[in-house]
């Protein structure tokens, strides 16, 4: 996934590993990708927010994906 990436409500954004297992961020609703704060091999933050996806269309929003 990368910033302007069209997503679909649902849709995979991206994968977070902890304590041994994977755990999939999905997208809230459908929209467009607006923020990734995420890198490979990283450690993210308690509430770091990683993603944000704008909704398209009348009534737009935007919501974060915390971590």
């Amino acid at each position: 996934m990368a910033v302007g990436d069209e997503v679909e409500a649902g849709q995979s954004l991206l994968v977070v590993e902890a304590m041994k297992m994977e755990h999939v961020i999905s997208a809230p609703h459908a929209g467009t990708v607006t923020e990734l704060d995420v890198t490979p091999g990283t450690t993210v933050a308690m509430d770091q927010i990683l993603a944000a996806v704008s909704a398209t269309g009348p009534g737009s929003r935007r919501d974060e994906v915390v971590g």
